[in-house]
């Protein structure tokens, strides 16, 4: 089976050994994104909403490098610092994801790698030609 990845460019990539996507056949794992930018400025900073979008775009990116779009999704991941913060944040992917409607995961966590982060998301898709 022929295994393709895409990098994010981010320095930590090399230093922690992984990669922004995966595909392996028809499966494709996006590794947890954040909304933070090419220069390494966060994104949304204080606004939940906004750095799910940002994730997302980042997320499709990574997955059309690899043949495919957020159509192909069948679960998201999502890590939050505050789950107040869910139907913001929610919305968003009810926006993003309303026909797909892939698995969903919503959970809080205590803190994300930098405390500006709001919210780490995670998918997989399958390519189903």
């Amino acid at each position: 089976m022929t295994r393709q990845s895409v990098s994010s460019g981010a320095k930590w990539e090399s230093i922690v050994g992984y990669c922004r996507a995966v595909r392996s056949g028809p499966v494709i794992h996006v590794a947890g994104t954040t909304a933070t930018d090419s220069e390494g400025h966060v994104v949304g900073h204080g606004d939940a909403a906004a750095q799910t979008r940002y994730i997302f775009d980042v997320i499709a990116r990574a997955l059309n490098e690899l043949g495919a779009d957020l159509r192909h999704v069948t679960r998201t991941r999502m890590f939050v610092t505050d789950i107040a913060q869910w139907e913001a944040i929610g919305r968003v992917h009810g926006e993003i994801f309303g026909e797909i409607r892939p698995a969903a995961t919503m959970v809080e966590v205590s803190k994300l790698i930098d405390p500006r982060h709001l919210i780490e998301i995670e998918v997989d898709a399958v390519v189903d030609k």
